[in-house]
């Protein structure tokens, strides 16, 4: 079976999540103790977090009100209330989680924090369930404890944009075909999961998913075939038995439901590390094979997250997946879907990361999604796509780089400023300069913090003057300006690029 664990998102501060104009998540630095292995650590000491002395209690609407200062501060999320005053100081967002003080914060949760495993950062804190106000004409009826469910009443595009699918067998195999009802980026856009005895095809299409989802006999063999210019996506299984079907199989919860992916739940599966390489003194390529009946297509713009038990502990961090080179071989990874490329920057005290650099070939670990909320939709007609990168916040640009110059003919230039502390630092540095040579649409600046003397490039930290002479504005020309890096970085190449008169609908921002 599939492990399909509660909803998940990237952390508005994270630099895999893509997001709109003028969104972005104040981060705090936090106190020396205070780190997430910190909190693991505090968690396992036996100190009552919740001031119950082990005690689990209803909690009514009432009570919940009352807790609503910084050291005694409760909330609820999916009917279950926390204590998360001693979390406080450990928060990344600081005194940003008063804003849950006292309330039912779930909404707010997934807004921001959808990603994070709560139930097991926050076990320790938990005070009880939320009591159930039965409505009048139920008084005296037992009533169900809250539960979160995929909402299938999503706003949804017109009828004649569903997507429908139909299946047929020969004598060996069983075919489902799923007619999308728009044309399919090279990248693709399915995910299959062939797992145990249940087969979960899901399709991401801009901000919609639709999903099938069979209680299904096994089968050995699953190709996945995509006609990418009518919007048709083939799913071909091997019968383990030459016999003939009455049906595809048995429908599941959600099945041939389209609503907006960020109501769609998570699903993980177990993958391989097969590789490591480096790309700097600091940043590694890992590359994840899937189980063999997994078949993931990851969009442009899209995440996945990691997933690993540390202590006793779920860690899960968001990545965005990057192809195996820029320079594009004769198929991708990315369409032939079975491995996975992420991109990663080992920090000697990340706790998530420092795992992974010592985590030997062979190794298991989940990866869920894909997820995101990039749309195709706002490069339609784009003359001019600008991309200011700083550090790590190259990688969702990776792939950008590649599908504007495959895929895109409208794209005229394809420009990267890309930001770095030394020369050492750069990624895909040799890549970035052969594609230069290779595609005259290209071009890449680089701009270094800490140069050495023998540096002949650009000095220094983005300023208005230098996006100036980057961004230019051809008339008539339709222009997009990417940004994504850390936090700080972002802010303020966002407001130096609304200084030059772009809009909003010409910035896009990878939050960093």
């Amino acid at each position: 079976m599939l492990n399909v664990p509660s909803q998940s998102f990237p952390a508005a501060g994270s630099q895999q999540r893509v997001a709109p104009t003028g969104q972005s998540r104040n981060k705090v630095a936090l106190k020396p103790g205070h780190s997430l292995l910190d909190w693991i650590r505090l968690t396992k000491s036996g100190r009552d977090l919740t001031g119950l002395r082990g005690r689990l209690i209803e909690v009514t609407e009432e009570e919940l009100k009352k807790h609503n200062t910084r050291n005694d501060c409760w909330t609820c999320i999916r009917g279950m209330v926390y204590n998360v005053s001693a979390y406080m100081d450990f928060h990344p967002g600081g005194e940003e989680l008063m804003r849950a003080a006292g309330i039912d914060s779930t909404d707010l949760f997934d807004q921001v924090h959808r990603w994070v495993n709560y139930e097991s950062m926050l076990k320790e804190c938990l005070v009880g369930r939320m009591a159930v106000k039965p409505s009048p004409a139920l008084q005296g009826l037992s009533v169900p404890p809250p539960s979160r469910q995929e909402p299938l009443s999503s706003p949804l595009p017109a009828k004649d944009h569903r997507p429908r699918y139909y299946w047929f067998q020969t004598d060996g195999t069983v075919n489902i075909i799923v007619y999308t009802k728009r044309k399919i980026p090279s990248a693709g856009c399915a995910v299959v999961d062939l797992q145990g005895d249940t087969l979960r095809v899901e399709m991401l299409l801009g901000k919609m998913s639709y999903l099938l989802y069979w209680l299904f006999p096994c089968c050995p063999v699953l190709i996945v075939q995509t006609a990418h210019s009518v919007g048709k996506v083939q799913v071909c299984l091997h019968k383990s038995v030459k016999d003939k079907w009455t049906k595809v199989g048995q429908p599941l919860e959600h099945h041939d439901t389209f609503i907006q992916c960020k109501d769609r739940e998570l699903s993980y599966r177990e993958c391989v590390l097969v590789s490591k390489s480096d790309v700097t003194h600091d940043t590694q390529v890992l590359c994840l094979q899937l189980p063999p009946g997994s078949n993931m297509q990851v969009p442009v713009g899209r995440h996945v997250y990691l997933k690993t038990s540390l202590q006793g502990t779920d860690v899960v961090k968001p990545y965005t997946p990057v192809d195996q080179s820029l320079i594009p071989p004769s198929q991708s990874s990315a369409e032939m879907g079975s491995d996975l490329n992420l991109m990663i920057k080992i920090y000697p005290d990340g706790l998530l990361t420092s795992h992974l650099a010592s985590l030997p070939i062979g190794s298991s670990l989940s990866v869920g999604g894909p997820e995101g909320s990039f749309s195709m939709r706002i490069l339609h007609d784009v003359t001019h796509l600008y991309m200011l990168a700083a550090g790590t916040g190259f990688t969702p640009m990776a792939r950008l780089i590649r599908l504007a110059l495959q895929d895109l003919a409208s794209i005229r230039k394809t420009k990267l400023m890309f930001f770095n502390r030394q020369e050492r630092d750069i990624l895909w540095c040799s890549q970035l300069d052969e594609l230069c040579t290779k595609e005259e649409r290209f071009e890449v600046e680089y701009v270094l913090s800490e140069p050495t003397d023998s540096w002949k490039g650009r000095r220094g930290r983005i300023d208005a003057c230098m996006l100036r002479n980057f961004l230019e504005r051809p008339e008539k020309a339709k222009c997009l300006v990417c940004v994504c890096g850390p936090t700080r970085f972002t802010e303020l190449a966002v407001q130096l690029v609304r200084q030059l008169d772009f809009s909003e609908e010409e910035i896009q921002i990878f939050q960093g």
